[in-house]
């Protein structure tokens, strides 16, 4: 396997073809190319002629096409463009999730509208007849160790009934989201359980495609009610990083009670374990690793109702209007009981590493390009 350092992204996608082409070895005997869509996949095939030889597979953790910009000029055209460009010259494209598959071949028209004239034609069909869906495995440990004692007696509970299969959306939940409380926390709780404040998590990169300006918005609104809750913001910060966070941590810095990136990979399953809620206000996210993980580690999600989420999450983790984010944390922050005692109802095993395996054993084992996934 060849890697570079996860930073200077701009520069990875700009240059890694180049480096790549003189780091493989040219004496091999590789049958597969595995790449990611970030290597210019044709560049590096123009470079490396004898690669073309090998079956060759992009994946698509994410994709340039719909990424938010600030400002519509700041949007680079080539970044797509190579991605574009991978995807012809691959044997097959993979994408971590449906909504990515679909958001890429669904803006090739509008994306290559930029084009002044003599624009290509008939790209949809070629991408999309060589591409599949095959989840990014996840390898996730055992965090009983830091589980508290509601969680692990929860978990226990869970392991002694049969795992029921994921409902459909709001399938045998309380619909009552303007009655009180919503869609079915109210299962199976005692009235007098722990009111310690609810503890929201976000464990996201702080950049402005998190939508952090939703994030702080609803926190002041909270406090602005007098309600009580703790919140740690996580995730990997980088030179330059949305003013909101600075601004806003003083003014929450009696609710704050982790600020920042942790280095230690069981100090962040540890404080997911200790939190009640992950939330999301992402603007641009096509899987969503850091919020499985906090679901794996016992943690209520909080999504909006877009982008990859609704595959993954029942419609009773879904917000569909910042209103409406704020006033259900507004109904958990009252009664933060009713969160702690909600078993979560997401099928995590779709993402496992056990169940993921043979199809990656076989799309990595196979001579036929064209493999059913």
């Amino acid at each position: 396997m060849w890697t570079l350092p996860s930073k200077k992204w701009h520069w990875r996608a700009r240059t890694s073809a180049l480096v790549f082409s003189q780091r493989l070895p040219q004496d091999h005997g590789f049958r597969v190319l595995f790449c990611s869509s970030v290597l210019n996949l044709c560049e590096l095939l123009s470079l490396r002629p004898d690669l073309s030889k090998l079956k060759t597979v992009l994946y698509f953790h994410e994709n340039q096409l719909v990424y938010p910009r600030q400002k519509t000029q700041d949007r680079d055209f080539q970044y797509g463009y190579n991605q574009i460009l991978s995807c012809l010259v691959a044997d097959l494209v993979l994408f971590n999730s449906q909504f990515n598959l679909d958001s890429f071949v669904g803006s090739l028209k509008s994306f290559l509208k930029q084009i002044p004239d003599h624009r290509p034609k008939d790209l949809e069909s070629k991408i999309r007849s060589k591409s599949r869906v095959l989840y990014f495995p996840l390898d996730l440990p055992d965090v009983l160790q830091f589980l508290p004692e509601h969680k692990r007696r929860r978990r226990q509970s869970a392991t002694r009934s049969e795992a029921p299969s994921e409902p459909a959306a709001g399938q045998g939940l309380d619909q009552g989201l303007d009655q009180g409380l919503d869609q079915g926390l109210d299962q199976g709780l005692d009235q007098g359980l722990d009111q310690r404040p609810l503890h929201i998590v976000w464990p996201h990169r702080w950049e402005h495609d998190k939508d952090p300006d939703l994030l702080f918005w609803v926190l002041l609104r909270l406090k602005d009610r007098g309600l009580d809750f703790r919140v740690s913001v996580l995730g990997e910060r980088f030179s330059e990083e949305p003013e909101v966070f600075s601004r806003s941590l003083d003014l929450l810095k009696d609710h704050v009670l982790h600020w920042g990136f942790l280095q230690s990979k069981d100090e962040f399953y540890r404080v997911l374990c200790e939190a009640d809620l992950v939330l999301s206000t992402a603007r641009h996210e096509f899987y969503g690793v850091s919020m499985l993980e906090a679901v794996h580690c016992g943690c209520f999600p909080l999504v909006p109702d877009a982008l990859v989420y609704p595959e993954i999450f029942p419609d009773l983790y879904r917000y569909r209007t910042r209103d409406q984010l704020c006033k259900r944390l507004t109904n958990y922050c009252r009664r933060p009981d009713k969160v702690r005692e909600h078993r979560v109802e997401v099928d995590m095993s779709r993402f496992s590493w056990k169940t993921l395996r043979p199809k990656f054993m076989e799309l990595l084992s196979t001579s036929d390009p064209e493999c059913d996934l």
